[in-house]
């Protein structure tokens, strides 16, 4: 086999596995601005593991093929010119990776920070507290300020509205656990007297379940619940039948 057609080769699996990767990537609905932007971040580091792997895996089946029939090895020869062209590219790969992986990392609906809590007030943001406990969940609906006791509450279920940036402050009662909804890429751990916090913006109505993601005791299994994605007046109207009274078993005792 030829150089040439070895590279051929390398070329044609690389893009059987970019082809079976993107209809997967295709068929993964993004719910929310956090599960996009992890998605993307995971599709473009996956176009570049691609044709490494095929190049890497691509040489080693080469070597092994055309040397199978030496006996000894043999002395290895200088190229200056390989040696700077891959270290020239390492450093190309290393860079695109750094660069994405910054660009998503820093975005707020993907690591919020705490010290952002007095600007998301001044903004356009749902507030809600996630508080954890043996074994559950209570939601308390903060509207556009942290300050002052939450007029809703719910346990189980969270209610937020679509298309809305939303905060949510994650803390627990007793010991640790962890807020983890899969379908709409969020997660933090819960700390007893510490908040973390989470932001993302629902994209898509519908309700996605969440779970307990630290192993928390002999209830852990059945510290379950859900996020119901609702359009923004249909939640606008459930906050104002709840503060009213009107549906006193979604609210908390």
């Amino acid at each position: 086999m030829t150089r040439k057609r070895a590279g051929l080769v390398a070329l044609f699996g690389a893009a059987l596995l970019a082809l079976a990767a993107e209809p997967a990537a295709a068929a993964q609905i993004q719910d929310s601005t956090t599960d996009s932007l992890i998605w993307g971040l995971n599709m473009n580091l996956l176009y570049v593991a691609i044709p490494i792997t095929v190049l890497v895996e691509g040489i080693l089946i080469y070597t092994v093929w055309r040397f199978r029939n030496q006996e000894e090895a043999l002395p290895t020869q200088e190229n200056r010119r390989l040696e700077v062209t891959w270290t020239i590219a390492t450093a190309i790969i290393l860079l695109f990776v750094g660069v994405a992986s910054y660009q998503v990392m820093a975005s707020p609906y993907v690591t919020a920070e705490a010290g952002d809590q007095a600007e998301l007030q001044e903004q356009d943001t749902e507030l809600i507290t996630v508080e954890a406990q043996r074994y559950g969940w209570t939601f308390y609906y903060n509207e556009s300020s942290w300050d002052g006791e939450a007029e809703v509450s719910t346990t189980t279920d969270l209610k937020i509205p679509a298309n809305q940036d939303v905060s949510l402050r994650v803390t627990s009662t007793d010991w640790l656990h962890a807020f983890h909804v899969p379908g709409l890429g969020l997660k933090s751990d819960a700390f007893p007297g510490q908040y973390n916090s989470l932001r993302t913006r629902a994209t898509n109505t519908g309700t996605y379940q969440l779970y307990c993601a630290e192993y928390c005791g002999s209830g852990h299994s059945q510290m379950l619940g859900t996020v119901e994605v609702v359009p923004q007046d249909e939640y606008e109207d459930w906050l104002a039948e709840q503060k009213s009274g009107g549906d006193s078993e979604s609210s908390s005792e």
